[in-house]
């Protein structure tokens, strides 16, 4: 076999029109043939399936968003009261050896 014959043949099969339009004949045709399924969703939506859900989800979120409210608000809350001051280390009162050594006895 020689080796420029194969690549003529190759070339002039691909650079012809007629391959060209067969093969947007064939495209347009394979289209066509194509028949329209019936639709699966309906033309009008239905309550039940699309605007009801997201409604529902809306009032839940809601409900919750008031209940936080309702819980966080400060009145609920008991007042703050400070710690007492924690005396200077080093220091203690007077009699507080004497004490102790009571508890222990």
């Amino acid at each position: 076999m020689d080796k420029p014959d194969l690549a003529t043949a190759n070339e002039r099969r691909w650079t012809r029109i007629d391959t060209y339009l067969q093969a947007l004949a064939l495209r347009g045709t394979a289209r066509r043939r194509r028949h329209v399924a019936a639709r699966t969703e309906p033309e009008s939506p239905r309550l039940m399936l699309s605007t009801l859900p997201f409604v529902v989800t809306m009032l839940v979120l809601a409900v919750l968003i008031v209940l936080f409210a309702v819980v966080a608000w400060p009145g609920s809350q008991p007042e703050f009261q400070p710690k007492p001051q924690q005396r200077e280390l080093g220091t203690a009162q007077r009699g507080w050896f004497q004490e102790a050594q009571k508890e222990f006895r």
